[in-house]
């Protein structure tokens, strides 16, 4: 199945991996945001540090909005394949089309290396242009 037309770019399995658990310590010692619109008013308000966006939203127009406002406001976004696993991680039993990290706590490393991760992936599809 071919990627919605939102998702800029492939995210490997272990940033994936890495982002879900970073939601899921940003949860216990942070502070998160869940869902779209509550994801949105963080990236308009510059106070998210990394927004998770789930590539299986239907329709995708929900969260089409959200690479585009970050690019927009210089804020580090990660697809994931699963909004249910972005709910999982988040504490909530049903999936979430996008979550986002405002307070690091102890996953302030793990962000750190996947904003860093993701900076070098994005050079390098900037660079395959």
């Amino acid at each position: 199945m071919s990627k919605p037309y939102f998702v800029k770019f492939e995210t490997p399995r272990e940033l994936v991996d890495a982002s879900y658990e970073a939601l899921r310590q940003a949860k216990q010692t942070g502070k998160i945001k869940k869902g779209t619109n509550e994801a949105t008013k963080a990236i308009e308000r510059g106070i998210a540090k990394l927004v998770v966006i789930s590539e299986d939203v239907d329709p995708p127009e929900v969260v089409a909005h959200l690479p585009l406002l970050c690019d927009e406001m210089k804020i580090p976004y990660i697809f994931v394949p699963n909004k249910l696993q972005i709910g999982n991680a988040i504490g909530i039993d049903v999936g979430a089309g996008a979550a986002c990290i405002v307070e690091s706590g102890e996953a302030q490393g793990m962000v750190d290396q996947i904003v860093q991760s993701l900076s070098k992936l994005v050079e390098k599809k900037d660079s395959t242009k």
